[in-house]
């Protein structure tokens, strides 16, 4: 490192260059789904296939053959076609399969099609909006073949009406005869519901003529809800439904020509608090068949079956006392079988499910539903954290549900480390809490609780006693807590709670717990017997929290670092001053350090919420070897901080982590998420940051949606990176690390 040091700051700022790209490979940490799957569509053209849509993760489809989900927009580089609004399967040809892509309502979005089951894509954008990870987004399908004419698609937009193609989804046209116009582009973090579903009858015409009647269902407040065409899409007539008050929200046919509908009073998935399940005949005949005692909440899962005519099953959602649960009935409604009561779930492979220290339960924002067309005893239903499969439904006895997820993996990352012994990998998840990974290829047990918090906000571990592993979080809004702060002295297997006391920032303010709303990052010295609370002021605590102190030198709100290698060195940016401040005393006292090299002003590196990373890294193979991020640029010292050197050159940082040198290089490999010209993507540096390679490429860009990169200090080459949707992956060099 002297070497380097001497280089670094002795020559002034280097000049990056784009070399060829190094092949990585990229496989997924496994956790096994975990996010919030709006739908899954089983193909009627093929027995076996099927395809789920995600809402931030893209979609993915079932390969038999294999026995696991295929992601299918792992190389879309745009991030609102993640957010999949809804998916169309061709009803005779298994090869051809439909997207509808788009994020939120101020986001891009476009009907992507494809020839091959999804291998490759050809985009349309649209001039209509959608909402793939807005309230509504179990609504549905809004996208939907017409089976007597596959060129013709119909597609139920959320603010402008409902609009129609009849080339294969390249071109679309409004129906203007339909009596719903839309309600306009929303307000801002507001949404509509709009057209929940559109369903053709496939009895109603012939093939290669197209069908004559097409259903449409909405979900926006209106006299009525329910709309049929019957010649064509032409002109259409409100059917009446159930009370005003309840939308319609998901819409199936069966082989016979009955239309089942489901209503409820929100469009989901948390505001519905009653709902109805109606059946409309073919010769206009309409029936309430609600299961009789599903007591609160909507109905958004509805299926039929295919194979055996009759057959209909129902979801609830938000029934949050006794549960949700799945009601199938094998008479068109008029009788139902409440399957909850009979089911439990084995959940094996998928221990997280166990997080909140609770069983696991029969689901919650349950929204998909689906009978396999080829086999009505194969049914499975999507939830917020995952989805369940029964391969034999029987009309008794017990039921045992497995998740169905191997291959999905759709989570949101807030943070991670790599320790320098113990595991592999630590992470920090939202809604999942966060994992110990000692293997990366196997779905974790849940090992984050005491106290249990459903978002991890930030990790740091000991760089010298790294068995000592702390940890902040924050829970759902309104739930109890008593600490969201842990620490471990086991590598993250146990934990004990952290408790900070009550402080006044000034005189004027009342005593408070900082340390309850999730804000407090937590961090350790690199032996392990210091730990520092970033409360509005800091708080250190050398007894595991029996008591604490002050950090003098510390303004308000400052968040420091520790030295993973020195336990006496923490550091920490003063950006009202502009300036860097460093302890050599185990955080009794900061003072100001030279800094000299960085920018004058250091305001771009400052974080403004609990779930950004941190910008000012302490590498864990050298003591005072320092790297900050200031905007769009890297600065790395060798000597604590007193001089910087600019080190990432013409790459436009965003994110970055450090690794473990390759062989032959005295510096740590340094992975960026950043642009270099015009190519965005994930890049590496072994040289300190005079050279960047590209290590992803066009097959793995999962939107491009990044939230943490981090190298491996014990595996030469090793990055681990964490998505907003797409989980978390590992990379190693394709042809290995010499």
């Amino acid at each position: 490192m002297i070497a380097i040091a001497v280089l670094l700051c002795g020559s002034g700022p280097v000049v990056a260059k784009e070399n060829v790209a190094t092949p990585y490979r990229w496989t997924n940490v496994a956790v096994g789904g975990g996010g919030y799957a709006p739908n899954i569509i089983f193909s009627q053209a093929e027995r076996g296939l099927a395809y789920l849509r995600t809402d931030m993760g893209g979609a993915y489809r079932w390969d038999a053959t294999a026995g696991r989900w295929m992601p299918l927009q792992d190389g879309n580089a745009v991030p609102s076609y993640m957010g999949v609004e809804s998916i169309a399967t061709d009803p005779r040809d298994a090869n051809i399969v439909y997207l509808a892509a788009g994020m939120s309502a101020r986001q891009p979005a476009a009907i992507l099609r494809s020839a091959d089951r999804g291998a490759t894509w050809r985009a349309t954008t649209v001039p209509f909006a959608m909402g793939g990870n807005e309230p509504g987004r179990g609504l549905g399908e809004r996208l939907t073949i017409d089976p007597n004419r596959t060129s013709t698609l119909f597609f139920g937009s959320r603010h402008d009406g409902l609009w129609r193609s009849d080339d294969s989804g390249a071109t679309w046209m409004k129906v203007t005869g339909f009596p719903v116009a839309g309600l306009g582009q929303p307000a801002e973090k507001q949404t509509h519901g709009g057209i929940a579903f559109v369903v053709v009858d496939p009895i109603s015409g012939e093939a290669g003529q197209g069908s004559k009647r097409i259903w449409a269902g909405l979900a926006d407040p209106a006299a009525e809800h329910l709309f049929r065409s019957d010649d064509g899409g032409r002109n259409w007539a409100a059917v009446k439904g159930p009370a005003a008050d309840l939308l319609a929200t998901k819409g199936v046919i069966g082989a016979d020509g009955t239309l089942y509908v489901g209503y409820s009073s929100g469009i989901g998935p948390s505001d519905a608090k009653t709902g109805a399940v109606w059946r409309f005949a073919a010769d206009g005949a309409a029936r309430d068949i609600t299961p009789g005692d599903y007591g609160m909440g909507g109905f958004l899962g509805l299926a039929v079956s295919r194979s055996t005519p009759g057959t209909v099953a129902v979801s609830t959602i938000d029934r949050w006392n006794p549960g949700d649960t799945v009601w199938i009935s094998h008479d068109g409604g008029k009788a139902w079988d409440d399957v909850g009561k009979r089911s439990r779930r084995d959940v094996a492979a998928t221990p997280y499910l166990l997080h909140e220290g609770k069983g696991a339960d029969f689901g919650h924002w349950i929204s998909g539903l689906a009978i396999d067309p080829f086999d009505a005893s194969h049914v499975a239903y999507t939830t917020g954290a995952t989805v369940y499969v029964a391969d034999a439904l029987k009309p008794t006895g017990p039921i045992v549900w497995k998740p169905w997820v191997k291959g999905v993996e759709q989570t949101a990352i807030i943070t991670l480390a790599s320790p320098t012994g113990g595991a592999s990998l630590i992470s920090g998840f939202g809604d999942l809490a966060g994992f110990v990974h000692t293997d990366l290829d196997r779905s974790p047990a849940p090992t984050f609780i005491d106290p249990y918090l459903s978002n991890t906000n930030n990790i740091d571990y000991a760089g010298r006693a790294p068995n000592i592993v702390v940890r902040s979080g924050s829970l759902y809004a309104n739930r109890p807590r008593e600490a969201t702060l842990g620490w471990s002295d086991d590598g993250g297997m146990t934990w004990h709670p952290l408790k900070a006391p009550a402080i006044r920032p000034a005189d004027d303010q009342p005593g408070k717990r900082y340390d309850l709303d999730g804000d407090a990052a937590v961090i350790v010295s690199a032996d392990g017997a210091t730990f520092i609370v970033c409360t509005p002021v800091p708080l250190v605590t050398r007894d595991r929290g029996r008591s604490w102190g002050l950090a003098h030198g510390l303004r308000l709100n400052a968040r420091p670092v520790a030295d993973k290698v020195d336990a006496q060195r923490f550091y920490s940016v003063d950006f009202d001053h502009d300036g860097l401040l460093v302890s050599t005393d185990g955080a009794k006292s900061f003072a100001p350090v030279a800094a000299a090299g960085l920018p004058p002003q250091l305001w771009p590196g400052k974080v403004y919420w609990r779930e950004q990373q941190y910008r000012l890294v302490a590498s864990p193979f050298a003591a005072g070897d320092l790297w900050f991020h200031v905007g769009d640029a890297l600065y790395h010292s060798v000597d604590g901080g007193r001089r910087f050197a600019q080190a990432s050159g013409k790459l436009k940082v965003e994110l970055f982590g450090l690794g473990k040198a390759v062989v032959g290089a005295s510096a740590p490999v340094i992975f960026a998420v950043g642009t270099m010209g015009t190519q965005r993507g994930i890049w590496r540096s072994v040289d300190g940051g005079k050279d960047w390679t590209r290590i992803d490429d066009d097959a793995h860009r999962w939107g491009g949606r990044y939230r943490v990169v981090s190298g491996d200090p014990r595996i030469a080459g090793r990055v681990y990176l964490g998505t907003d949707g797409r989980g978390l992956f590992y990379g190693d060099p394709a042809g290995g690390e010499k």
